[in-house]
C-alpha cells in the first residue's frame, strides 16, 4: 500500500464520457466495500465538453488530473527526524544525531522552513580543523551553551550573554606568570586555587570554570559581579573541559547554508535518482510544496519505494494509458475494448467485456453487489452508455446496454432522447475551438505488427457542422503526422442521425488502407463509410486486419 494508502482509478488519455463517469463509479463500489484503502478517482487528460455537459447535470466534480504515475519523492519512506534551531551547540546536535542514528541534521527555523544542514563530517572536521584559541569567541557562543557542554553550573553571571571576543587559556601556569598570558575579555579554565582566581578577576577577564568542583570563594563571586565575570564551575578535570568547550559552539557556525540540495514531495523519483548519484551525500532533506521541512531520504530509500497503484478502466492499451504505467502497480482491469498492450508484473483482475460501454458492466456490478446506485451517479453511468453507443445506434450496442441505460434513466429521473440531445450538442460544440482541440479531443493511438497509427473521431447530428469541420482538419493533419512515431492519421466525422461516417486520413499507405479496408473509392477528399459509427468495433478491426493481411 502507499503510505496514504491511496488507489487511483483511472481512465484513457483524453477521455471520454464513458471513462470519467466509470472511473468515479467504480471509486463509490470500491469504497463501499472497502477494506481499508482509499479508492480516488483520477483523470488522465482533460476533461471534454460533453463530459463537462453530463458531469454539471448531475452536480458531481471532475476527477482530479494525474498526468503521470510515476514514484515521486512522497512514496519513498521518507525519515522525519526533526529539524533543530541553529542556536543549539555542536554536542547537543551530536547526541540527537547519536540517538536517531542520523547522519544529517536539518537546521529549521521557527516556521518550519529549511534554514541548513550539519552533518557528522561536519562536526568531524570543526573540530579537526579547530587550532584557533578564538574559535569560541568568533562562533559568538552562548554562556549557557559552555556550562552545559562542560557539565557546569553557572555560579555567577548572565547566562544568556555571549562570550564575543577574547581567546581560551588554560591556567596551569603559575600565578605570576598567569598574568602574562591572560587578557581582557579572555575565558580561562582553572582549578581551585584561590590566588588564580583573583588574578582572572584582575585581569577582567569575561569567563571562568573552575574544574573539579572546586569551591569559589564569597570574595570572588562579589568581585566577578562588579565585573560582570560568568563563572562556571563544572564536575570535569581542566583536561577534559579544555577538550570538550569547543563542542559548546552553536550550530550555525558550523552548518551549511548555500546550494543545499532538497527535493519536493511531489518531484518524481527519476529526477531524484540522477540527482543523488552526482551528489553522494548520506541524506537528502525532503520539503513540501510550501518549503516546510519534512524529512530526510537517503539512496537506500529509493529500494524501498513503493509503487502507485491503480486500477484501469475503459482501456487496456499501453498508448492510451496515463504517462509512466510502467512504474506503477496495475491491481485491475475493467474494459469492453479488444485486447491491447498492456502487460502487467502480476495476475490482475481483468473483466473486460464485449458491450457497449464501460458503464454497463459498472451497471452490473452494483447489481451484483447488491449495491443502492445514487441518482447521480446513475445519471453519469446512463450518459456514458448514451455517449458510448451513440444512443445505441451503434453496432457496438448491446441488449445489456439498453437495458442498464433504461434502468438508470429510471434511477436518473431523466428521459434518454432529450439527454442526449442535449449531451451531443454540447459535445460537438465547436465554435471557438482549436483545430488542434478538436482532433486531440477524442484521439485514440493504436499499433498493428510494427505500424502506429491514431484515429480521432468527432460525432455529430448537425452535417454543416462537419462538413465545416473536414475543411479544418485536412491540412491540420498533415502537421500532425510523423508526431510520437505514428506513420498514419485518420479521423472520422461521425453523423449521428445518418448512421455513417466519412473518413479523412493523412500518411504513407493511409489512404491504401482505408480503400484496402472497406473497398471504397475516394469522393472529395474522404471516405463515406455508410453504417459505420464505430471506431472500436467497426473501424479499428477492420484496418488491423488489413494491416495484418498485407504484412504477412
Amino acid at each position: 500500500m502507499g503510505k496514504q494508502g491511496k488507489i487511483y482509478i483511472i481512465g484513457h488519455k483524453n477521455p471520454d464520457t464513458d471513462s470519467i463517469c466509470s472511473a468515479i463509479a467504480y471509486a463509490d463500489i470500491k469504497n463501499r466495500m472497502s477494506n481499508g484503502s482509499r479508492y480516488v478517482a483520477k483523470r488522465a487528460g482533460q476533461v471534454n465538453e460533453e463530459t463537462e455537459y453530463v458531469l454539471k447535470r448531475f452536480g458531481v466534480e471532475a476527477p482530479g488530473y494525474l498526468s503521470d504515475v510515476g514514484t515521486q519523492v512522497k512514496d519513498m519512506d521518507i525519515r522525519e527526524t526533526p529539524g533543530v534551531p541553529n542556536s543549539i551547540s555542536i554536542k547537543d546536535a551530536w547526541a540527537i544525531m547519536k540517538e536517531s542514528s542520523a547522519v544529517t541534521l536539518p537546521i529549521t527555523k521557527e516556521d518550519g522552513q529549511l534554514e541548513g544542514l550539519i552533518t557528522t563530517g561536519d562536526i568531524a572536521k570543526s573540530y579537526m580543523d579547530a587550532h584557533d584559541n578564538c574559535f569560541l569567541s568568533n562562533a559568538k557562543t552562548q554562556y549557557r551553551s559552555i556550562a552545559n557542554t562542560v557539565e557546569g553550573i553557572i555560579v555567577t553571571g548572565n547566562s544568556h550573554g555571549y562570550f564575543v571576543k577574547g581567546k581560551v587559556v588554560i591556567g596551569a601556569a603559575n600565578t605570576d606568570k598567569l598574568g602574562d598570558f591572560l587578557e581582557e575579555d579572555d575565558l580561562v579554565i582553572l582549578g581551585d586555587r584561590h590566588e588564580d582566581h583573583l588574578c582572572a578577576i584582575q585581569e577582567n577577564v569575561s569567563c571562568m570554570i573552575v574544574c573539579n568542583r572546586a569551591q569559589v570563594s564569597e570574595d570572588i563571586i562579589e568581585a566577578a559581579e562588579k565585573i560582570q565575570c560568568v563563572i562556571i564551575r563544572s564536575v570535569l578535570d581542566t583536561f577534559t573541559v579544555a577538550r570538550l568547550i569547543n563542542q559548546s559552539i552553536p550550530v550555525k557556525h558550523i552548518m551549511k547554508k548555500e546550494n543545499l540540495i532538497t527535493f519536493q514531495t511531489d518531484d518524481f523519483t527519476d529526477d531524484v535518482k540522477d540527482i543523488m548519484v552526482k551528489n553522494r551525500h548520506r541524506a537528502f532533506p525532503v520539503v513540501n510544496k510550501h518549503g516546510k521541512y519534512i524529512g530526510t531520504v537517503s539512496r537506500r530509500n529509493l529500494l524501498g519505494m513503493k509503487k502507485k497503484q491503480l486500477i484501469l478502466v475503459d482501456h487496456n492499451e499501453k498508448t492510451q494509458a496515463v504517462d509512466n504505467i510502467d512504474a506503477a502497480e496495475i491491481l485491475e482491469i475493467i474494459d469492453h475494448h479488444r485486447l491491447g498492450s498492456l502487460e502487467t508484473l502480476q495476475p490482475v483482475m481483468f473483466r473486460n467485456q464485449p458491450v457497449g460501454c464501460t458503464a454497463t458492466i459498472m451497471y452490473q456490478i452494483y447489481v451484483e453487489k447488491a449495491l443502492e446506485i445514487s441518482a447521480p451517479i446513475a445519471g453519469l453511468l446512463c450518459s456514458a452508455i448514451i455517449s458510448d453507443t451513440l444512443m445505441f445506434r451503434s453496432p457496438t450496442c448491446t441488449s445489456a446496454d439498453k437495458m442498464a441505460a433504461g434502468a438508470l434513466a429510471l434511477i436518473a429521473g431523466i428521459n434518454i432522447e432529450e439527454h442526449a440531445k442535449e449531451m451531443f450538442t454540447a459535445g460537438s460544440n465547436l465554435r471557438g475551438k482549436t483545430t488542434e482541440v478538436i482532433f486531440y479531443q477524442d484521439f485514440k493511438r493504436f499499433t498493428a505488427d510494427t505500424v502506429n497509427f491514431g484515429v480521432g473521431q468527432i460525432s455529430s447530428m448537425n452535417e454543416d457542422e462537419l462538413e465545416d469541420l473536414k475543411k479544418r482538419l485536412i491540412p491540420f493533419m498533415e502537421h500532425e503526422c510523423g508526431k510520437n512515431g505514428i506513420s498514419m492519421v485518420f479521423f472520422m466525422l461521425t453523423n449521428i442521425l445518418e448512421e455513417s461516417s466519412e473518413v479523412i486520413c493523412y500518411g504513407e499507405g493511409s489512404r491504401k488502407l482505408v480503400q484496402d479496408a472497406f473497398e471504397v473509392k475516394e469522393s472529395e477528399g474522404g471516405y463515406i463509410l455508410p453504417g459505420v459509427v464505430s471506431r472500436k468495433k467497426q473501424l479499428i478491426p477492420a484496418f488491423i486486419g488489413t494491416l495484418q493481411q498485407n504484412g504477412n
